[in-house]
C-alpha cells in the first residue's frame, strides 16, 4: 500500500484550524481522506472524581494521550483501520463509544498541539500553523464554550486568562517555527486553502 499523505493542522484555540481542516476534507471524496482530531485523544480520566476531572488543564501537552494517537497513525499508515476515541467534555472523560476510521490516501491530523510532540511532527508530510489574532480567538472560544459545552461567560474568561493564554504562549505559539506553511486569518483565507488543496492533489499524483 502506498504511504498516505499526513497533514498536520495546528494553531491556538479559536484560530480557525478546524475550519481549514474541514475545508480541505470537503475538497476530496470521503473514500480518499480521513480526519483525526487531537481533541479525541485526551487521556482517559475514569480513575478521577468528577471534581478532579473539572480541574484538567486541556491546553497542556500532558493532557493528551499522544502514545495512542501515534499508535493509531502508524496503524493507518500501515493500511490498518482504527477505533478512534470520542471525548465527552460534559463529563470530562472519554465516551464509551468509538468511531471506526479506515486507512485513506490523505490523513488530516488537527489540534492545538499537533506540532509540539516531535514524534508526531516526524510523521507529518505537510505542517500547517493557523495564525489568528488573540482577540478573535478568545471571542470564538467564548461562543463555542457557551453554546457547545454549557459554560458561562465568567468561567470561560477566567479559564482563558489563567490557563489558556499562558499555555498558548508557552506551548502552542512556539510550534509555529516547525510549520511548513503559516496561514493568517484562519478559515477565511480562501487563497491559502486553495493552495493547500492544490499541493495535496499534486502530491497524490
Amino acid at each position: 500500500m502506498k504511504k498516505p499523505i499526513l497533514i498536520g493542522i495546528t494553531g491556538g484555540t479559536g484560530s480557525g484550524k478546524s475550519t481549514i481542516a474541514d475545508e480541505i476534507y470537503n475538497s476530496f471524496s470521503e473514500d480518499c481522506i480521513a480526519m483525526i482530531q487531537q481533541d479525541a485523544y485526551y487521556k482517559d480520566q475514569s480513575h478521577l472524581t468528577m471534581e478532579e476531572r473539572t480541574k484538567t488543564n486541556y491546553d497542556h501537552p500532558r493532557a493528551f494521550d499522544n502514545d495512542l494517537l501515534i499508535d493509531h497513525l502508524h496503524c493507518l499508515m500501515n493500511g490498518e483501520p482504527i477505533r478512534k476515541p470520542i471525548y465527552d467534555f460534559t463529563i470530562h472523560n472519554r465516551s464509551e463509544e468509538k468511531i471506526n476510521v479506515e486507512p485513506r490516501d490523505i490523513i488530516i491530523v488537527e489540534g492545538i498541539l499537533v506540532l509540539e510532540d516531535e514524534r508526531i511532527r516526524d510523521l507529518l508530510d505537510i505542517k500547517v500553523y493557523v495564525d489568528t489574532d488573540a482577540d478573535i480567538r478568545i471571542l470564538r472560544r467564548l461562543v463555542r464554550d457557551i453554546n457547545e459545552r454549557g459554560r458561562d461567560v465568567d468561567s470561560v474568561v477566567e479559564q482563558y486568562l489563567s490557563v489558556v493564554r499562558p499555555m498558548h504562549m508557552q506551548f502552542i505559539e512556539p510550534t509555529k517555527r516547525y510549520a511548513d506553511i503559516i496561514v493568517p486569518e484562519g478559515g477565511h483565507n480562501k487563497v491559502a486553502i486553495d493552495i493547500l488543496v492544490s499541493k495535496i492533489k499534486d502530491t497524490l499524483k
